[in-house]
């Protein structure tokens, strides 16, 4: 057991090396939580556009230029990789939220790690790692609950995300679970936030969180991340939002 737990560890803490800026990634030379701390001093203190400059970003960091190649905003709650999406949105500012009844009504930004647990402090509340632009009514139903396996749906989104009863080991609470094509990109959402906030989120009370600086998270929920990082690796459309966010930000997400 002690054994497996290490090469979790350190399968969370391997850095994705794809179009790095030459000499970014020089001094991340250890292993472990020791790497974690190494890529926390260099990914931090970003450039903070504000929260309504998340919509600036998006204009370069969420185009589809992957799927339907249309252009429209990459959603990641209403995308369907394997036919055709439900609705769309346009890039730009006449189908943002608003007031929302149904799913297709507009978009607004998500916060994979919800406002509330850091109490909608800046830089995180506008940090487009780990805030991506969704669909408004999926949103609101994902709500604060964490991301993890669901047992039985109670909703289930028009591209097939799911909120319902929580299968994650040791967690009965309710969970949204994204489709499998997003499983990674959202887990390694989950894992920038852990290194570039390494500073602070020991104080962050969340049921995916285990109070710690190093380790961050629960081992159940620890667990089924790194699952969904192994099944669902780093894709050209991640690597694309990274390198827009890094013109923007002036920092990169690691994994």
């Amino acid at each position: 057991m002690k054994k497996n737990y290490t090469f979790l560890l350190l399968l969370f803490f391997t850095v994705c090396f794809s179009q790095i800026p030459s000499g970014y990634y020089d001094t991340a030379t250890g292993t472990g939580y020791t790497l974690k701390t190494q890529l926390y001093n260099i990914i931090k203190g970003h450039t903070d556009n504000g929260y309504a400059g998340l919509y600036t970003t998006y204009q370069t960091s969420d185009v589809d230029n992957f799927y339907e190649n249309d252009g429209t905003v990459l959603d990641m709650y209403s995308e369907n990789p394997s036919g055709t999406d439900p609705y769309n949105y346009s890039i730009g500012s006449t189908q943002r939220c608003g007031n929302y009844s149904a799913e297709g009504d507009c978009y607004n930004r998500e916060h994979i790690i919800p406002q509330s647990v850091f109490n909608e402090q800046s830089p995180m509340v506008a940090d487009a790692h780990f805030i991506t632009p969704t669909d408004g009514k999926v949103n609101g139903i994902r709500s604060n609950y964490p991301h993890g396996t669901v047992s039985s749906a109670t909703y289930t989104s028009q591209n097939g995300g799911k909120l319902g009863s929580s299968s994650v080991s040791g967690y009965s609470g309710t969970v949204f679970e994204p489709i499998d094509a997003f499983k990674g990109d959202i887990a390694r959402m989950y894992f920038y936030f852990a290194t570039r906030y390494e500073n602070t989120v020991a104080g962050y009370s969340y049921a995916m969180f285990d109070g710690s600086s190093n380790k961050v998270f629960t081992t159940a929920f620890l667990n089924v991340l790194l699952a969904w990082n192994s099944q669902d690796p780093v894709s050209a459309r991640e690597i694309a939002r990274n390198n827009a966010i890094y013109a923007r930000q002036n920092n990169r997400n690691p994994y």
